[in-house]
């Protein structure tokens, strides 16, 4: 059974996968980067556009991001 995890993982489709996830997202809630920028503010999370941006683009944001930006989405639920 662990020989199934030392496959080898190829981080860009996780990264890839991680961006299109989050996108799918902002895109159900109907919000943009300036937006979501916006709401990250308000909970403590200061970044800029462009940052958010190549965060999100590029997908090598941290799963602490991640979970800031579906609690200011009000996601509850994310199917993988």
């Amino acid at each position: 059974m662990l020989a199934h995890y030392a496959i080898p993982i190829d981080k860009d489709a996780l990264n890839t996968r991680a961006s299109n996830l989050l996108k799918a997202e902002l895109r159900r809630a109907g919000v943009g980067y300036a937006e979501l920028c916006q709401r990250l503010a308000i909970i403590g999370v200061n970044e800029s556009y462009k940052g958010v941006a190549n965060k999100i683009n590029r997908g090598t944001f941290s799963f602490v991001f991640f979970m800031q930006c579906m609690k200011v989405l009000d996601v509850k639920e994310v199917r993988l």
